[in-house]
């Protein structure tokens, strides 16, 4: 839910944009000077440290590359892509598809990316996808787990309270009840894979709570995220996502060469680094690229 949220913002990032704001090229016009590749990130912490390493990856084949990050909304980001104002961007495998393909009902990983190739428009393609997703999960503490809890099929009927943001019931109350036989004896409104949502799970007041692979919570907190075998929540792999005639040859295998090297849980890693640790996204990012073989 977390990627398909920014672009319910869309219309505030575009007063944003009227305004001049320097980091939101959305509709800007302004196409990059020639030679350079503008790397462009969505407002979250993983995908701006994303963005900065397909910079550095990027400058190891002579490049001239810059960063913008923090532009915003998916619509604003396929935007600058289109007027050339942006050459590259991290995408998520699934809610891009849905973005292109309204009526899309693939789920599973290959199934998703090949739909999503097919459904690019004329002049955008992405690049090899990587491992690391950052997708839904449902997650339950350790004491859970333990107690026989390791799918989503496992949740039983009316057994559990669910903490998740406000939107979740309407999207996959049915769904989740539908492929699992699972209903929850409560759905309580909490955020976006956030802290309430964290505490919830903490102090009890729900026993599973809606996050994300790469949260640098679960980590922290021992939670265990729940399995699911029916593909439930779509593939969210992470891809580079293109102008073709941005990058040359050499950078789309160097990009390629990072989608090999990503996995969720080093991406997770990255993300923790970041969040808790209160590193820096170009010190994680740097840090990152010198185990990649570019």
């Amino acid at each position: 839910m977390k990627r398909t949220l920014a672009v319910i913002v869309a219309a505030a990032a575009l007063v944003v944009s009227a305004c001049g704001s320097k980091d939101d090229l959305g509709g800007s016009g302004q196409e990059a000077a020639a030679g350079e590749v503008v790397v462009g990130s969505a407002d979250f912490t993983e995908n701006k440290v994303l963005a900065e390493v397909y910079a550095g990856a990027l400058k190891t084949t002579g490049a001239k590359v810059t960063v913008k990050s923090g532009i915003g909304a998916r619509e604003l980001v396929v935007r600058a892509l289109q007027d050339k104002s942006l050459g590259v961007v991290p995408e998520y495998t699934g809610n891009l598809l849905n973005y292109f393909a309204k009526d899309n009902a693939e789920t599973a990983d290959e199934a998703v990316y090949t739909a999503l190739k097919a459904k690019l428009p004329a002049g955008l393609e992405v690049l090899e996808k990587a491992a690391a997703e950052d997708k839904d999960v449902l997650v339950v503490t350790k004491a859970t787990a333990d107690s026989g809890v390791k799918s989503i099929a496992d949740l039983g009927d009316g057994k559990y309270v669910l903490g998740a943001a406000g939107e979740w019931a309407q999207r996959w109350q049915d769904k989740v009840k539908n492929l699992y036989g699972v209903t929850f004896k409560e759905i309580k409104t909490t955020d976006a894979g956030g802290p309430v949502t964290v505490d919830a799970l903490k102090d009890g007041s729900a026993q599973v709570v809606n996050l994300y692979t790469t949260s640098a919570d679960i980590a922290v907190n021992d939670f265990v995220q729940l399995a699911d075998p029916k593909n439930m929540y779509p593939a969210q792999n992470i891809v580079p996502l293109l102008r073709s005639d941005a990058v040359d040859a050499k950078g789309k295998a160097a990009l390629n060469k990072v989608s090999q090297a990503l996995t969720t849980e080093n991406l997770a890693t990255l993300v923790k680094r970041v969040d808790v640790d209160k590193e820096t996204i170009a010190n994680v990012a740097a840090d990152f690229l010198k185990t990649v073989q570019l």
